[in-house]
């Protein structure tokens, strides 16, 4: 067997979230994560590999939201060593304290690094002091654990070479290996879907995966098609310590789960996203959600209020199908960092769905949170307006009834594409020269409503109930 050598230490930077994480790793790596990340928030994990002088370091960026605690735990478990990031002006806050129990319970060894140094109402010695109150105590100060001052505002570096240094001597010391002949391990960081398929990123603890080899992820086996490192580079191999996309999975794997070679004795595990026999009760809300990765789909239906029912969630785009099984249990879709095609946003308005897109969680949930505060609105009737004539000096609104049905007396609201013009009292309703009470799909009939608003060909009047 051949000996284990040193490979790259694996490092998850965890902190309360706007504390500079990204910042701090674009300030190593010199790129330009942060400036790209919705509401300057990272949203999933993110695991990229970076050299230096001394060598290379693979680096897990962990979201520092609230909602993301699972995503935080992951990378911990996942790392040989943690930076806990404090920002100096705050100190501990929440999710601080959140990501000390993970290294606690762990047992991970990790970096102190104070950031945000140069703000005016920077104070290390009470962020010290408040961590050493949660029983952490540094170098110099009786106790044991490292720390950096760092500041990386306006161009100036400064402490980014110290820590990457104190890295790769915790890493020699505690002489961090990777056997590349042995059995393949690694865990699953993270997946998503874009117009390749299904994408699968990965760590690889030990062994080497390697295109065409057949593995099992996250209780789901699939054989190697593609991989692609960090950067998006194609690659032939991904070695121990480093980070990967696999490309070839046909169902998504758990995220977290084991990597391992497929004839390894592992049993399948059933990972499901749906509960589509779900009943919504009394004042509850039926939502369908989709994300871009899988990660987020577990942190928003952990932070969802209890009302909100979700009885479908999957990874990826939204789809026809997606549209139709709203339509039969009267949800509306939310969607997370993921598309909605022209076609698909065409016949969710002709089937009476609706969808909300959305590119920072926080705004998601206050939405959810307000809809369940207001009252669900449910889409009743639509009808679109194709022709406006004057009667009695008054205007008729010539309609096609294109979904549900429009009742004589009940309040419409005017759309017009994505803005609504006002809300009006349908007082008479015609077809041909016949008064009607109401009208169905496919019908046409003149509308005549209160108030008069300024309506034209185009329009769609929507009929809402609240739930």
């Amino acid at each position: 067997m051949e000996e284990k050598s040193l490979r790259p230490p694996i490092v998850s930077v965890l902190g309360h979230v706007d504390h500079g994480k990204t910042t701090l790793l674009d300030a190593i790596r010199k790129s330009d994560v942060a400036s790209h990340e919705a509401g300057g928030i990272t949203q999933s994990i993110g695991a990229s590999q970076i050299e230096t002088k001394q060598g290379k370091i693979t680096f897990i960026d962990t979201p520092g939201h609230a909602i993301f605690s699972g995503m935080r735990e992951r990378g911990v478990k996942l790392a040989d060593i943690a930076l806990l990031v404090v920002a100096s002006d705050d100190g501990v806050m929440p999710q601080t304290e959140e990501a000390l129990s993970y290294l606690k319970n762990s047992k991970t060894p990790f970096i102190v690094v104070f950031t945000k140094t140069d703000l005016p109402s920077s104070n290390i010695e009470k962020a010290k002091t408040q961590l050493e109150e949660r029983e952490v105590f540094f170098e110099g100060r009786g106790g044991d654990t490292p720390f950096v001052v760092t500041s990386v505002k306006k161009g100036i570096l400064s402490g980014i070479d110290e820590l990457v240094e104190m890295i790769y001597l915790f890493s020699e010391v505690n002489e961090i290996k990777g056997e590349s002949a042995g059995e393949l391990n690694g865990v699953v960081v993270e997946t998503n879907k874009d117009n390749r398929g299904i994408l699968v990123s990965i760590v690889v603890k030990s062994g080497v995966l390697r295109v065409g080899q057949e593995i099992i992820a996250g209780g789901v086996r699939s054989k190697v098609r593609g991989l692609f490192d960090s950067t998006n580079k194609s690659i032939k191999e991904i070695l121990p310590g480093q980070p990967g996309v696999i490309l070839g999975f046909t169902e998504l794997p758990e995220v977290g789960g084991v990597v391992l070679e497929s004839s390894s004795k592992v049993q399948k595990e059933s990972v499901s996203f749906s509960d589509k026999n779900q009943e919504v009760g009394e004042g509850e809300i039926a939502f369908v959600l989709k994300a871009r990765t899988a990660g987020s789909l577990e942190a928003i239906k952990a932070s969802l209020p209890k009302v909100a029912i979700v009885l479908h969630s999957s990874v990826g785009d939204v789809t026809e199908s997606d549209i139709f099984f709203a339509k039969s249990v009267s949800a509306r879709i939310l969607v997370f960092e993921s598309k909605v095609s022209g076609s698909v946003k065409k016949l969710a308005d002709t089937e009476g769905v609706k969808i909300e897109t959305f590119r920072i969680v926080y705004e998601l949930l206050t939405y959810v949170t307000d809809l369940i505060e207001s009252g669900q609105e449910v889409i009743k009737g639509k009808a679109e307006v194709l022709n406006v004539f004057p009667f009695n000096n008054k205007k008729v609104a010539g309609c096609r009834i294109v979904m549900g049905e429009i009742k004589r007396g009940e309040e419409l609201i005017l759309m017009r594409g994505e803005g609504e013009v006002g809300k009006v009292k349908v007082i008479s309703m015609r077809k041909q020269k016949n008064d009607i009470e109401k009208a169905l799909p496919g019908e046409e009939c003149g509308i005549i409503f209160v108030p008069n608003l300024d309506f034209e060909v185009g329009d769609v009047l929507v009929s809402v109930v609240k739930k």
